[in-house]
Protein backbone atom coordinates (compact mmCIF):
# COMPACT_ATOMS: atom_id res chain seq x y z
CA UNK A 1 0.00 0.00 0.00
CA UNK A 2 1.21 3.44 -0.67
CA UNK A 3 1.89 5.83 2.02
CA UNK A 4 3.00 8.98 0.15
CA UNK A 5 2.67 9.63 -3.80
CA UNK A 6 4.52 12.25 -5.42
CA UNK A 7 3.33 13.04 -8.93
CA UNK A 8 4.73 15.43 -11.32
CA UNK A 9 5.73 17.79 -8.19
CA UNK A 10 7.79 20.97 -9.65
CA UNK A 11 8.60 23.55 -7.75
CA UNK A 12 10.73 27.11 -9.08
CA UNK A 13 12.69 29.42 -7.28
CA UNK A 14 13.23 32.98 -9.59
CA UNK A 15 15.00 31.43 -12.31
CA UNK A 16 16.38 28.34 -10.97
CA UNK A 17 13.70 25.00 -11.18
CA UNK A 18 14.81 23.09 -8.10
CA UNK A 19 11.95 19.99 -9.18
CA UNK A 20 11.32 19.10 -12.10
CA UNK A 21 8.09 16.80 -12.64
CA UNK A 22 8.96 14.70 -10.17
CA UNK A 23 7.25 11.22 -9.46
CA UNK A 24 7.77 8.76 -6.85
CA UNK A 25 5.84 6.17 -4.65
CA UNK A 26 6.59 5.25 -0.63
CA UNK A 27 5.14 1.91 0.42
CA UNK A 28 4.24 1.30 3.84
CA UNK A 29 6.76 -0.59 6.30
CA UNK A 30 9.37 0.18 4.03
CA UNK A 31 12.67 2.55 4.16
CA UNK A 32 12.81 4.50 0.94
CA UNK A 33 15.62 6.88 0.30
CA UNK A 34 15.97 9.44 -1.74
CA UNK A 35 19.80 9.89 -2.69
CA UNK A 36 21.65 12.67 -4.73
CA UNK A 37 24.49 14.90 -4.50
CA UNK A 38 24.05 18.56 -2.51
CA UNK A 39 21.58 21.00 -4.53
CA UNK A 40 19.96 17.74 -6.10
CA UNK A 41 16.13 19.24 -4.68
CA UNK A 42 16.18 16.50 -2.43
CA UNK A 43 15.24 19.32 0.85
CA UNK A 44 12.82 21.07 -1.41
CA UNK A 45 11.06 17.92 -2.17
CA UNK A 46 11.03 16.86 1.43
CA UNK A 47 9.37 20.44 2.36
CA UNK A 48 6.58 20.49 -0.33
CA UNK A 49 5.74 16.05 1.14
CA UNK A 50 5.74 17.84 4.87
CA UNK A 51 3.26 21.13 3.62
CA UNK A 52 6.10 23.43 4.68
CA UNK A 53 5.95 24.73 1.28
CA UNK A 54 3.26 24.48 -1.55
CA UNK A 55 4.42 23.03 -5.21
CA UNK A 56 4.21 24.94 -8.65
CA UNK A 57 2.55 21.98 -9.89
CA UNK A 58 2.04 18.29 -9.11
CA UNK A 59 0.29 16.84 -6.39
CA UNK A 60 1.26 14.93 -2.72
CA UNK A 61 -1.05 12.78 -1.56
CA UNK A 62 -0.58 11.12 1.80
CA UNK A 63 -2.40 7.92 2.54
CA UNK A 64 -4.46 9.39 -0.22
CA UNK A 65 -5.12 12.90 1.62
CA UNK A 66 -3.73 15.78 -0.06
CA UNK A 67 -0.75 17.10 1.70
CA UNK A 68 -1.75 19.51 4.12
CA UNK A 69 -2.18 21.10 8.07
CA UNK A 70 -3.79 17.23 8.51
CA UNK A 71 -0.93 15.21 6.64
CA UNK A 72 1.47 17.35 8.86
CA UNK A 73 0.00 15.38 12.52
CA UNK A 74 0.98 12.03 10.62
CA UNK A 75 4.31 12.61 10.37
CA UNK A 76 7.46 12.96 12.25
CA UNK A 77 10.11 15.18 10.65
CA UNK A 78 13.57 15.80 11.12
CA UNK A 79 15.07 18.95 8.91
CA UNK A 80 18.11 19.06 7.48
CA UNK A 81 18.39 22.68 9.74
CA UNK A 82 18.42 21.72 13.05
CA UNK A 83 15.36 23.31 15.02
CA UNK A 84 16.02 23.22 18.61
CA UNK A 85 15.95 25.96 21.21
CA UNK A 86 19.62 26.25 22.46
CA UNK A 87 19.04 27.94 25.87
CA UNK A 88 15.77 25.52 27.04
CA UNK A 89 17.19 22.61 28.80
CA UNK A 90 16.84 19.23 26.99
CA UNK A 91 14.52 17.35 29.02
CA UNK A 92 12.18 20.72 28.92
CA UNK A 93 12.23 21.24 25.29
CA UNK A 94 11.54 17.52 24.66
CA UNK A 95 8.23 17.76 26.39
CA UNK A 96 7.35 20.94 24.92
CA UNK A 97 7.86 19.63 21.47
CA UNK A 98 5.79 15.73 22.34
CA UNK A 99 3.09 17.76 23.79
CA UNK A 100 3.03 19.75 20.33
CA UNK A 101 2.55 16.62 18.77
CA UNK A 102 0.05 15.02 21.08
CA UNK A 103 1.23 13.76 23.85
CA UNK A 104 0.00 14.13 27.60
CA UNK A 105 3.12 15.70 30.21
CA UNK A 106 3.58 12.42 31.69
CA UNK A 107 2.88 10.22 28.66
CA UNK A 108 5.86 12.11 27.36
CA UNK A 109 8.07 12.06 30.49
CA UNK A 110 8.13 8.51 30.46
CA UNK A 111 9.00 8.33 26.28
CA UNK A 112 11.70 10.85 26.71
CA UNK A 113 13.08 8.85 29.77
CA UNK A 114 13.37 5.59 27.37
CA UNK A 115 14.90 7.22 24.05
CA UNK A 116 17.14 9.25 26.47
CA UNK A 117 18.43 5.98 28.05
CA UNK A 118 18.33 4.80 24.43
CA UNK A 119 21.09 6.94 23.23
CA UNK A 120 22.94 7.01 26.64
CA UNK A 121 22.26 10.95 26.87
CA UNK A 122 19.99 10.43 30.48
CA UNK A 123 22.29 12.69 32.39
CA UNK A 124 21.93 15.57 29.38
CA UNK A 125 18.37 15.92 30.68
CA UNK A 126 18.92 19.44 32.80
CA UNK A 127 21.59 20.52 30.07
CA UNK A 128 20.63 23.60 27.89
CA UNK A 129 20.74 22.74 23.71
CA UNK A 130 23.60 25.24 23.73
CA UNK A 131 26.10 23.23 26.14
CA UNK A 132 25.61 20.37 23.53
CA UNK A 133 28.09 19.10 20.91
CA UNK A 134 26.70 18.84 17.04
CA UNK A 135 26.46 15.15 17.65
CA UNK A 136 24.59 15.25 20.79
CA UNK A 137 22.39 17.68 19.80
CA UNK A 138 21.57 15.90 16.46
CA UNK A 139 20.75 12.51 18.54
CA UNK A 140 18.13 15.01 20.74
CA UNK A 141 16.96 16.21 17.43
CA UNK A 142 15.83 12.64 16.49
CA UNK A 143 14.65 11.83 20.00
CA UNK A 144 11.93 14.97 19.39
CA UNK A 145 11.19 13.31 15.99
CA UNK A 146 10.03 10.19 16.97
CA UNK A 147 8.88 10.62 20.45
CA UNK A 148 5.20 10.79 19.88
CA UNK A 149 5.41 7.38 17.54
CA UNK A 150 3.60 8.75 14.36
CA UNK A 151 3.32 6.15 11.49
CA UNK A 152 5.47 8.17 8.97
CA UNK A 153 9.23 9.30 9.64
CA UNK A 154 10.84 11.79 7.47
CA UNK A 155 14.68 12.32 8.25
CA UNK A 156 16.84 14.72 6.14
CA UNK A 157 20.62 13.97 6.64
CA UNK A 158 19.66 12.27 9.83
CA UNK A 159 23.53 11.16 9.85
CA UNK A 160 24.66 14.34 9.87
CA UNK A 161 27.29 15.23 13.02
CA UNK A 162 27.41 11.54 14.28
CA UNK A 163 30.00 9.74 14.76
CA UNK A 164 30.54 5.84 13.23
CA UNK A 165 28.93 4.70 16.36
CA UNK A 166 26.09 6.74 16.99
CA UNK A 167 25.36 6.65 13.28
CA UNK A 168 25.02 2.77 13.92
CA UNK A 169 22.61 3.01 16.94
CA UNK A 170 20.73 5.33 14.92
CA UNK A 171 20.73 3.14 11.79
CA UNK A 172 19.71 0.51 14.36
CA UNK A 173 16.85 1.92 15.15
CA UNK A 174 15.41 3.22 12.03
CA UNK A 175 15.18 -0.56 11.36
CA UNK A 176 13.41 -1.60 14.33
CA UNK A 177 10.86 1.42 12.89
CA UNK A 178 10.25 -0.29 10.00
CA UNK A 179 9.92 -3.47 11.40
CA UNK A 180 7.03 -1.87 13.72
CA UNK A 181 5.94 -1.05 9.99
CA UNK A 182 6.72 2.19 10.36
CA UNK A 183 6.77 4.21 6.75
CA UNK A 184 10.57 5.61 6.29
CA UNK A 185 11.91 8.31 4.27
CA UNK A 186 15.24 9.45 4.34
CA UNK A 187 17.17 12.01 2.21
CA UNK A 188 21.36 11.85 1.90
CA UNK A 189 24.19 12.21 -0.11
CA UNK A 190 25.97 9.09 1.54
CA UNK A 191 25.27 6.41 -1.10
CA UNK A 192 27.29 3.68 1.55
CA UNK A 193 24.20 4.03 4.06
CA UNK A 194 21.55 3.80 1.50
CA UNK A 195 22.96 0.33 0.63
CA UNK A 196 23.09 -0.34 4.10
CA UNK A 197 19.26 -0.06 4.82
CA UNK A 198 17.30 0.67 1.72
CA UNK A 199 14.60 -1.41 0.45
CA UNK A 200 14.00 1.40 -2.50
CA UNK A 201 15.18 4.31 -3.54
CA UNK A 202 14.79 7.81 -5.42
CA UNK A 203 18.20 9.05 -6.84
CA UNK A 204 17.96 12.88 -7.90
CA UNK A 205 19.89 14.87 -9.94
CA UNK A 206 19.55 18.57 -10.89
CA UNK A 207 15.66 18.30 -9.33
CA UNK A 208 14.77 15.48 -11.71
CA UNK A 209 14.34 11.75 -10.62
CA UNK A 210 17.03 10.12 -12.85
CA UNK A 211 16.70 6.33 -11.65
CA UNK A 212 13.69 4.81 -9.01
CA UNK A 213 13.39 1.76 -7.90
CA UNK A 214 13.81 -1.63 -5.56
CA UNK A 215 17.35 -1.38 -4.38
CA UNK A 216 18.11 -4.66 -4.86
CA UNK A 217 16.38 -5.08 -8.64
CA UNK A 218 17.97 -1.55 -9.47
CA UNK A 219 21.43 -3.13 -8.98
CA UNK A 220 20.98 -6.40 -10.34
CA UNK A 221 19.72 -4.84 -13.28
CA UNK A 222 22.90 -3.12 -13.92
CA UNK A 223 24.71 -6.99 -13.33
CA UNK A 224 28.13 -7.44 -12.01
CA UNK A 225 30.30 -5.21 -14.15
CA UNK A 226 32.23 -4.32 -11.24
CA UNK A 227 36.24 -5.61 -9.80
CA UNK A 228 37.02 -5.52 -6.59
CA UNK A 229 40.85 -6.28 -6.80
CA UNK A 230 43.35 -6.74 -3.60
CA UNK A 231 46.90 -7.37 -4.93
CA UNK A 232 50.48 -6.91 -3.70
CA UNK A 233 53.10 -5.34 -6.12
CA UNK A 234 53.92 -3.05 -8.83
CA UNK A 235 49.63 -0.76 -9.08
CA UNK A 236 50.67 0.65 -12.65
CA UNK A 237 49.00 -2.05 -14.45
CA UNK A 238 45.72 0.08 -13.37
CA UNK A 239 47.13 2.97 -15.37
CA UNK A 240 47.27 0.88 -18.90
CA UNK A 241 43.78 -0.85 -18.31
CA UNK A 242 41.28 0.70 -21.22
CA UNK A 243 37.22 1.06 -21.41
CA UNK A 244 37.39 1.26 -17.56
CA UNK A 245 37.05 3.85 -14.53
CA UNK A 246 38.62 2.65 -11.58
CA UNK A 247 37.05 3.75 -8.07
CA UNK A 248 38.74 3.72 -4.22
CA UNK A 249 42.48 3.40 -5.54
CA UNK A 250 45.15 2.80 -2.94
CA UNK A 251 48.13 1.33 -3.04
CA UNK A 252 47.03 -2.33 -2.72
CA UNK A 253 43.38 -2.10 -4.06
CA UNK A 254 41.30 -1.07 -6.54
CA UNK A 255 37.42 -0.91 -7.30
CA UNK A 256 37.25 -1.17 -11.28
CA UNK A 257 33.89 -0.63 -13.12
CA UNK A 258 33.87 -2.19 -16.22
CA UNK A 259 32.73 -0.33 -19.26
CA UNK A 260 32.50 -1.54 -22.85
CA UNK A 261 34.75 -4.42 -24.68
CA UNK A 262 36.93 -5.65 -21.87
CA UNK A 263 36.98 -8.75 -20.29
CA UNK A 264 37.31 -8.88 -16.76
CA UNK A 265 39.95 -11.90 -17.33
CA UNK A 266 41.69 -9.26 -19.23
CA UNK A 267 41.82 -7.49 -15.88
CA UNK A 268 43.11 -10.57 -13.77
CA UNK A 269 45.88 -11.48 -16.56
CA UNK A 270 47.33 -7.94 -16.70
CA UNK A 271 47.35 -7.94 -12.78
CA UNK A 272 48.68 -11.28 -12.37
CA UNK A 273 51.66 -10.02 -15.09
CA UNK A 274 52.98 -7.58 -12.43
CA UNK A 275 51.61 -8.24 -9.19
CA UNK A 276 51.08 -10.98 -6.98
CA UNK A 277 47.05 -11.11 -6.08
CA UNK A 278 45.26 -11.56 -3.44
CA UNK A 279 41.54 -11.27 -4.25
CA UNK A 280 39.89 -10.84 -7.36
CA UNK A 281 36.27 -10.43 -7.32
CA UNK A 282 33.30 -9.60 -9.88
CA UNK A 283 30.46 -8.15 -8.14
CA UNK A 284 27.37 -5.80 -8.44
CA UNK A 285 28.23 -2.04 -8.91
CA UNK A 286 27.89 0.27 -5.43
CA UNK A 287 25.00 2.52 -5.62
CA UNK A 288 27.64 5.30 -5.97
CA UNK A 289 29.05 3.74 -8.96
CA UNK A 290 25.42 3.08 -9.94
CA UNK A 291 24.57 7.22 -9.81
CA UNK A 292 27.79 8.07 -11.54
CA UNK A 293 27.03 5.61 -14.82
CA UNK A 294 23.13 6.78 -14.71
CA UNK A 295 23.79 10.69 -14.52
CA UNK A 296 27.53 10.24 -16.22
CA UNK A 297 28.91 10.10 -19.59
CA UNK A 298 29.00 6.50 -19.68
CA UNK A 299 25.12 6.26 -18.66
CA UNK A 300 24.36 3.00 -20.02
CA UNK A 301 21.54 2.75 -18.52
CA UNK A 302 19.47 5.83 -18.05
CA UNK A 303 17.26 5.66 -21.25
CA UNK A 304 16.15 1.97 -19.63
CA UNK A 305 15.60 2.82 -16.20
CA UNK A 306 14.88 6.46 -15.54
CA UNK A 307 11.32 7.44 -14.81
Amino acid sequence: MTTIDVNNLSKTFGKTVAVNNVSFEVERGRIFGLLGPNGAGKTTTIRMINFIMPPDEGEILINGVKAGPKTQRWIGYMPEERGLYKKMKVGEQLIYLAQLKGLTASDAREKIRYWLKRFGAYDWHSKTVGELSKGMSQKIQFIATIVHDPDIYIFDEPFSGLDPINSELLKEIIIELREKGKTILFSTHRMEQVEQMCDDICLFNNGKVVLTGNLRKVKKDFGKNTVLIEFEGDPTFLDQLENVRINNRSTNFAEIRILEGLDHQDILRKAMENTEVHKFQLVEPSLNEIFISTVGEDNIKQQELAV
